[in-house]
């Protein structure tokens, strides 16, 4: 088994145990990058949420997950900065979130994340009819109703978490 069908697996089984209500979307990993997944499966980007992970520089060694929707910007220096609590931060780098996740970018998911890591979600999702997230895996995404946020444990809905794109 490679890590991929690891992480694959942990998702799925994190998924299930949550009772996630979800249509999975195969897609050519070529464009699992939001841009290119709108543009190339013709879904608006703000439906898509981008799922960050973000690094405390100081003190270093502090991860938390922000989702966000795909046309908007993570506001990193002022409410993520706040809410973990530190004087400087960062996004991770693809490397640190694929140690840190299992994951690749264009396949970060909220669902399977190591335990304990906080999870932060921009309220505004939660107006939207339904929600394109990773699946662990750049080959799929996941369609949900983003009300099944609420199921993931530790994930807190925060008001400011973004700023228009």
């Amino acid at each position: 088994m490679t890590s991929a069908d690891g992480i694959g697996a942990k998702v799925d089984s994190s998924v299930n145990e949550l009772k996630i209500i979800h249509d999975l979307i195969e897609i050519n990993a070529d464009f699992a990058d939001t841009a290119a997944f709108c543009e190339r499966y013709d879904f608006p980007l703000d439906h898509c949420g981008n799922t960050i992970i973000v690094a405390a520089k100081k003190p270093p060694g502090q991860y938390c997950a922000c989702i966000v929707r795909g046309s908007e910007r993570l506001d990193v220096n002022q409410t993520v900065k706040r809410l973990m609590g530190v004087s400087r931060l960062s996004f991770a780098s693809a490397e640190e979130t694929q140690n840190l996740t299992g994951m690749m970018i264009g396949g970060v998911t909220p669902f399977g994340l190591p335990t304990g890591l906080s999870i932060y979600a921009d309220e505004k999702l939660l107006a939207l009819d339904y929600l394109i997230l990773g699946s662990g895996s750049r080959s799929s995404k996941l369609k949900i109703n983003p009300a099944e946020l609420h199921k993931v444990p530790g994930l807190n809905f925060v008001v400011g978490l973004s700023k228009d794109g």
